[in-house]
């Protein structure tokens, strides 16, 4: 959200050429994303991809069955995917929640019905629906006066973190975030091309960073709304314009100085 697709309304026709051009040199793209497996696979549909995705801030990461032919030497089979979870699953997720209830006010996913979650992200009522079908984390907001700050520490304590994205805050297993799965994506192929791979992330949101940091070229798309994400990154880029048409700028950039250098 606000980087493929944009803020307002979740479309990615501004990055059809780029990912024409990524289909045609047969690059993958990974989403890596805090949308949940039912949102990537409805999207993936829509934009003709088969690559793996990273969900839900990095708790899991997916194959689909008989990707390029790639041994995948850790993760379970869940069909027609090999998932590398790393995340904690939603139902201990759910738990802490009711657990801290009296405690702080926030209302997560779990708590709210299919209209709310629509009218607060946006989303048509099918996509509210995929939206819900969390396995490993929830968005939640924080009610006015939370202490999020106390709220994070006894998170902590229990095994748990929190991340912020462009909409909501999310509550996530402490030993997830988006680098480490990307780090474990391109180690997998890395390891069955037996080189290294160029690695490019592209985010907007806090939530990014960890992914930013852990690629060969970090992009920053701006925001519509609010400050862009600052950065001090090697090969740091920026792009121009937020959302879809500043994703496909980017890339398109990206892709034409990587040929000329023969990568």
């Amino acid at each position: 959200d606000g980087s493929l697709l944009d803020h307002a309304d979740y479309s990615f026709q501004g990055a059809l050429p780029a990912l024409a051009l990524l289909r045609r040199r047969a690059i993958p793209v990974i989403f890596t994303t805090s949308k949940t497996r039912a949102e990537v696979e409805h999207l993936q549909t829509w934009m003709g991809l088969r690559d793996p995705f990273i969900v839900e801030n990095g708790a899991a990461l997916f194959f689909p069955d008989n990707y390029r032919q790639l041994r995948i030497d850790s993760g379970f089979r869940q069909p027609p995917y090999t998932v590398i979870q790393l995340g904690a699953s939603y139902a201990e997720i759910r738990r802490f929640v009711y657990a801290c209830r009296d405690q702080f006010r926030i209302r997560g996913f779990g708590d709210m019905g299919l209209a709310q979650v629509a009218e607060l992200t946006g989303l048509a009522p099918d996509q509210a629906r995929l939206a819900k079908q969390r396995e490993f984390t929830e968005p939640f907001l924080p009610e006015k006066g939370t202490d999020i700050a106390a709220f994070e520490k006894i998170a902590a304590a229990r095994g748990f973190s929190i991340t912020r994205g462009g909409r909501f805050y999310h509550l996530i297993g402490i030993r997830q975030d988006k680098g480490a799965a990307v780090r474990l994506a391109a180690g997998v192929f890395s390891k069955n091309a037996e080189a290294p791979v160029t690695t490019i992330g592209i985010g907007d949101s806090a939530n990014d960073i960890p992914m930013l940091q852990s690629v060969l070229i970090p992009v920053v798309i701006p925001r519509t709304t609010g400050p862009r994400l600052e950065l001090d990154l090697p090969g740091l880029r920026k792009a121009s314009r937020p959302g879809s048409a500043g994703w496909n700028e980017v890339v398109v950039e990206l892709l034409k100085q990587l040929e000329t250098n023969g990568a």
